[in-house]
């Protein structure tokens, strides 16, 4: 979470002297290269064809559907912003889990997840001139994070199968020829043209928000309940608020520390209920074997 707290920020950062379809299309062209050699020198064995359909989805969702979105949504808000809409993450990703592993989970799980999707949407609109005033921005961030929560779960499932840094990697191979073709599209269209600390955020969207810092992330997945490991996403937005303000002289006005407040609780609220019910159900699991006897 340190490494992706760091992702908002430096696309703000990127996005003044790049095109957002630069940015999302071309960090993963990048990324991609040394995933192809990492599955070449390990000799890794080829996903089978159901785990390739599952990694189109991993793909779709964190090496397409993130970067793009948010690139092109944070041309028009702050990242400090971003970072109130995307706070979402954890309690999306804990229902995408569910709904993906077909879990039942009480009715006040989703009531608090739609409380906090409520709090983002108020947010984001009274920070865009009042209710009924959402900007495409938003929208944008908020598909992104639908995109990430899809991504992550079944990415998290599938580095069961496959390994951590082997998933994110066939993921980027998989979706290269696209991204290549829309980073060609963009330098035709708008030869990129940056600075050398725009280059430098670049580079780190590339390197570490797009590839490394997934190794981490889809290893936490793997080991433990992803619901659970997704709670770890709740220190995200504190962080990337944070770094909007050190790094970018972002105000930290009162609306946006409510905000982001008001999410974060949400998030951590449902997915507490996820986790007590699922220990609620392990236990019984224990003690079914001694009452029979």
């Amino acid at each position: 979470m340190l490494s992706f707290s760091l992702t908002v920020p430096f696309t703000r950062v990127a996005v003044g002297g790049l095109s957002p379809l630069f940015i999302g299309a071309g960090r993963a062209v990048v990324a991609a290269l040394p995933a192809a050699v990492a599955l070449a020198v390990t000799r890794q064995r080829p996903p089978t064809r159901r785990q390739w359909v599952r990694l189109a989805v991993v793909a779709a969702g964190i090496v397409a559907g993130f970067p793009l979105l948010t690139s092109f949504a944070l041309t028009t808000v702050p990242a400090s912003h971003g970072a109130v809409v995307i706070a979402l993450l954890p309690v999306a990703t804990a229902a995408v889990a569910v709904l993906r592993t077909r879990e039942r989970l009480p009715r006040s799980f989703w009531v608090t997840a739609a409380v906090g999707a409520v709090a983002a949407l108020a947010f984001a609109s009274l920070q865009s001139g009042g209710f009924g005033g959402l900007h495409v921005a938003d929208v944008l961030l908020f598909g992104a994070v639908v995109a990430a929560a899809v991504g992550y779960a079944e990415g998290g499932l599938l580095a069961r199968e496959l390994g951590s840094w082997q998933t994110v990697s066939w993921a980027l191979v998989l979706a290269a020829p696209v991204m290549l073709a829309g980073t060609a599209a963009s330098v035709v269209s708008a030869p990129p043209s940056a600075t050398p600390q725009e280059w430098a955020a670049f580079a780190y969207l590339a390197a570490v928000s797009m590839y490394l810092g997934f190794f981490a992330w889809y290893r936490g997945l793997a080991i433990g309940p992803i619901a659970q490991v997704s709670q770890v996403q709740l220190v995200q937005p504190v962080l990337t608020i944070a770094w909007a303000a050190l790094l970018l002289g972002e105000e930290l006005t009162w609306a946006t520390v409510l905000g982001g407040l008001a999410v974060v609780v949400c998030a951590a609220v449902a997915v507490r209920i996820r986790l007590d019910r699922g220990g609620g159900a392990r236990r019984q699991r224990r003690r079914a074997p001694s009452r029979a006897a």
